[in-house]
């Protein structure tokens, strides 16, 4: 069986740092899968307030999710402190995907990859739309 791959972006344009709660973990007592991706969502939302942007009107386009992979590196318990970083991956017309690096501050150890494919949304006529180019401009031009 093939493993996804997501691979790290020459450069990150946003990091934050989150604490696991006693309600991310699992009954394996680490930190679980569905978390992982809720803290990924958590990153996100902070990386896009940086920009006075929220899920639902980036320069007048929501955003919609068109796909998620993950990978696990290590486990993650109650109490330890995940830095997120982001970067942009891949990027289209009416796309846009974030990558994101769990690491776990107290043992320097990565804990998991993200990848989210992003669709620029119309929410009004529920269609998609194309990315706006002010944003492409902000974001898209900070990864050189």
């Amino acid at each position: 069986m093939s493993r996804i791959k997501i691979d790290i972006p020459s450069k990150f344009v946003f990091s934050t740092k989150i604490p696991i709660r006693i309600d991310d973990i699992n009954y394996g007592y680490h930190l679980g899968h569905d978390s992982v991706l809720t803290l990924a969502h958590e990153a996100r939302v902070r990386f896009l307030a940086t920009h006075s942007y929220t899920e639902g009107d980036i320069e007048g386009a929501g955003i919609i999710m068109g796909d998620v992979g993950i990978t696990y590196s290590s486990e993650a318990f109650y109490g330890d402190v995940m830095e997120i970083s982001i970067g942009i991956g891949e990027y289209g017309n009416h796309f846009l995907e974030l990558v994101y690096v769990l690491v776990n501050e107290k043992s320097a150890k990565e804990v998991a990859r993200v990848k989210t494919s992003l669709v620029f949304f119309n929410y009004k006529e529920r269609k998609p739309m194309r990315m706006p180019e002010e944003f492409r401009k902000k974001i898209i031009s900070k990864t050189g």
